[in-house]
């Protein structure tokens, strides 16, 4: 069984988590500014990346609240995780090439 780290609970299983997506998307300053096709964009494309990736995740079943994960999609391994608004100690790009 996979066990990720919660920065508030400390490791837990898998089955606790719920992934939300993409992490560090910043909402557009006026979103109104935007047509429909750029909206529809910025609600629903994502990056999926090969490799390490920035995601937002939850812990659903313990503590309810939601943190930020460095993972790696081709492994599954995670290297980190980090309270929502701060950023990670270690680059996505540095990890990249490790």
């Amino acid at each position: 069984m996979l066990l990720i780290a919660c920065p508030y609970c400390g490791n837990r299983p898998e089955t606790e988590f719920r992934c939300g997506g993409q992490a560090h998307i910043a909402r557009p300053a006026d979103p109104t500014a935007l047509d429909d096709d750029a909206w529809s964009a910025h609600l629903f494309v994502r990056a999926n990346p090969r490799g390490i990736h920035a995601e937002r995740w939850c812990h659903a079943h313990g503590c309810g609240r939601w943190f930020n994960a460095l993972r790696d999609t081709v492994s599954d391994r995670f290297l980190e995780t980090y309270p929502v608004g701060a950023q990670p100690s270690r680059s996505i790009e540095t990890e990249a090439r490790a």
